[in-house]
């Protein structure tokens, strides 16, 4: 069975066949992508993932809400959690990332419509030859970070934002002759 080489460990091999590149539209889990994929800035992505349930524990299962209320208290707690990275600015803009989301919820119906809106509702569907061929960013990610910038979201980079974008299945950048290509 051909997958992304990229997919190199257990955890790895699991995250790559059952979530990555799926289209995703709950709120509570693009605001978890959203927060993880900043959380990896300067990092690798397996070290975020093996983090992900203290991620969770941490932050309340990504509760945007619950979030968006935190105080100099709960940033503190963050602070000294050693199960998650405890970069001050990381978790000061997932905070703040949280009011962002929740006022752009408010203001458009959904923070799903906003985002799938990059790239016009539905997944694009790439055909990737070899894993060289995957773009670090595209217009689309470049278009996202700006709009996101501007409404105030931190950590969330052209690179960042292609990232999201291919976690969360707005672009379908598995290999063509990965076996989840066509099934997602």
């Amino acid at each position: 069975m051909n997958r992304c080489e990229w997919a190199s460990n257990e955890l790895m091999v699991s995250y790559h066949d059952e979530e990555w590149g799926v289209p995703l539209h709950d709120e509570r889990l693009l605001f978890e992508f959203l927060t993880l994929e900043g959380a990896q800035a300067g990092l690798s992505w397996s070290t975020v993932l093996n983090k992900r349930q203290s991620y969770r524990d941490a932050f309340d299962e990504f509760d945007v809400a619950t979030v968006a209320k935190y105080d100099d208290d709960k940033l503190r707690s963050l602070m000294a959690n050693t199960r998650i990275v405890r970069n001050r600015l990381k978790i000061i803009s997932t905070i703040s990332n949280a009011k962002a989301f929740l006022k752009i919820a408010e203001e458009t119906g959904s923070f799903d419509s906003y985002i799938w809106g990059f790239v016009g509702g539905s997944a694009v569907d790439n055909q990737r030859v070899s894993m060289s061929d995957v773009p670090a960013t595209t217009l689309e990610s470049h278009a996202m970070s700006k709009d996101l910038k501007r409404r105030g979201f931190k950590f969330v980079g052209p690179t960042i934002c292609y990232a999201f974008m291919q976690a969360t299945g707005m672009v379908n950048d598995h290999k063509l002759d990965c076996f989840r290509h066509g099934q997602v």
